[in-house]
């Protein structure tokens, strides 16, 4: 069975069993998407009369405004004229349907040999360095993660490397204090690479299972920041060579194409290994996914599904697909009973 056919599957009233919460999590996560998502669709399919090329640019232009991307909007209806042709396809429903299999086809393809998991050292402390421009989520996507990663037994620190802002080293502090994992900081205004020096060195010593990195995200002086995250990383490596596992780059998903921009900025400025999707669950904008996966051939790892310290996750495609594209699944069933 295909993946479009499980998908399907699984929202035709077959699904074989009460979905896991990591599952609920996802749909109720990717509420807003799939509402937008599917309001657009069915804007679009309100007055289709006719495949045509007027349909093709109508689509197009659907695809962009929710943010799946103009290279993958360009790419899905080029690819859709062929897909269209070749399936005969002529009702609502069946156009429908040729859409989201597409949608969901070129996702498995983009991803094919993409690897979403976060990589944890074999021996001695994990590295894992968080990027990202101020206001993204990133230092409480790092509180997150430090209260799972400990739930699961792990000894966890905590490194305040944002030290531009005082704010942003107080948030982290506040954040070890709520989830009970210590940090290390400095003064506001101290090397960065100082407390990361300091902080794996603490690591070592006393033998941490997992150092949180956070760092500061001022794009608008590239250099700098550069050549501060370059140092930072020196001095990780010069401690533990095999270290960071992880340069995660956290975006936030209400932001839809600017995230996709700040991005391919954050590409520019330091390698990067993986994505944090932030506050996915409060935007209609998750098509942002199919851009980033389509354009920067990044694999996000870890999505922000709501408010509580267990609505991190780790991503998981057939979740995420299953999430967004549910309920226009559901509505071409529906449309089909009816015709």
């Amino acid at each position: 069975m295909g993946f479009f056919e499980k998908i399907k599957q699984a929202f035709t009233g077959e699904k074989p069993a009460e979905p896991t919460a990591a599952e609920k999590k996802y749909d109720e996560g990717l509420a807003k998407s799939r509402q937008t998502f599917g309001d657009k669709l069915n804007s679009l399919l309100a007055n289709f009369r006719t495949v045509d090329e007027d349909f093709f640019d109508d689509l197009e232009e659907t695809l962009i405004e929710s943010d799946v991307g103009f290279e993958t909007a360009v790419k899905i209806s080029d690819e859709l004229r062929q897909e269209v042709k070749l399936k005969n396809a002529k009702t609502k429903q069946a156009v429908s349907e040729v859409i989201i299999q597409k949608l969901i086809e070129l996702y498995e393809q983009e991803g094919a040999d993409e690897d979403a998991k976060l990589h944890f050292a074999t021996d001695g402390p994990t590295v894992f360095l968080f990027v990202g421009v101020n206001g993204v989520g990133k230092t409480t996507t790092i509180g997150k993660l430090a209260y799972q990663l400990k739930k699961t037994g792990k000894r966890v620190l905590l490194a305040a490397g944002d030290t531009f802002r005082a704010g942003a080293i107080e948030q982290l502090a506040e954040w070890g204090r709520r989830v009970e994992v210590p940090v290390v900081q400095k003064p506001a205004r101290s090397d960065p690479a100082s407390v990361v020096y300091d902080a794996v060195k603490r690591a070592k010593t006393e033998k941490f299972d997992v150092l949180l990195v956070d760092t500061a995200g001022r794009l608008q002086n590239k250099v700098n920041l550069m050549k501060e995250l370059e140092k930072i990383s020196r001095v990780i490596t010069r401690e533990i060579p095999t270290a960071p596992q992880e340069v995660l780059l956290a975006l936030d998903a209400t932001t839809g194409q600017n995230a996709l921009t700040q991005a391919k900025q954050f590409k520019d400025v330091t390698p990067v290994s993986g994505i944090v999707l932030t506050k996915l669950d409060g935007t209609a904008k998750g098509g942002i996914v199919l851009a980033i996966r389509n354009e920067l051939h990044l694999p996000v790892k870890l999505v922000g599904l709501g408010e509580q310290l267990d609505d991190l996750q780790n991503f998981d495609p057939e979740k995420f697909v299953a999430g967004l594209f549910g309920g226009l699944l559901q509505s071409t069933d529906a449309d089909q009973q009816q015709e």
